[in-house]
């Protein structure tokens, strides 16, 4: 049963997370809180994961959240279920778009999907935020302002932000940094 419910809920992720992988963190976010498979620690590994390794983000997410659920077959079914619908989609609408490309309807709807996307992406980056720099948590517990942020990581994340901004070096660069500074500095 549990192997259904992976591959319908990933199937979802695949057919409504328009805009790539990062667009699939909300519904995974959602599926965490609904099943706790997962859990918001685990959610910010996947993806620090998934962006340095080979691969697309959401298929490593799906196969990683299958994995834990279930084992390797349900990687395989997560994995599976999520780029269903694509391939559907794919050879539903290869031959259409071309034939309509120039449709009012067809540019309307790629109109509308633009922002949705970038929404999605935005909600995706503000939770990896709320994840990776915000000690939300412990500023429930302790009330005190200084605990909301973590400030070694945000000085971390302004320094690795700066050097992309300023030197564009390779992005393996800046992964190999931050691995060795999270390692060294036990972040």
């Amino acid at each position: 049963m549990i192997y259904l419910i992976l591959f319908f809920e990933y199937f979802k992720i695949g057919l409504f997370s328009v805009g790539g992988g990062l667009a699939t963190l909300p519904f995974v976010i959602d599926l965490a809180n609904k099943y706790g498979w997962i859990n918001n620690k685990m959610i910010a590994d996947m993806v620090a994961i998934s962006e340095s390794t080979p691969g697309p983000l959401g298929v490593n997410i799906a196969t990683y959240v299958g994995f834990q659920s279930c084992g390797i077959f349900g990687g395989l079914v997560a994995t599976i279920g999520l780029i269903t619908p694509s391939v559907i989609i794919v050879i539903l609408v290869a031959g259409l778009l071309e034939k309509f490309k120039n449709n009012n309807i067809v540019q309307g709807t790629f109109e509308g999907l633009r922002p949705a996307s970038i929404g999605l992406i935005g909600l995706a980056a503000y939770e990896v935020v709320k994840i990776a720099l915000l000690n939300l948590d412990l500023y429930k517990i302790t009330n005190n302002i200084k605990d909301i942020v973590d400030i070694k990581r945000l000085i971390f994340f302004v320094v690795i932000f700066y050097g992309i901004l300023k030197y564009k070096k390779h992005p393996v660069m800046y992964i190999g940094i931050a691995m060795v500074v999270g390692v060294v500095f036990k972040m």
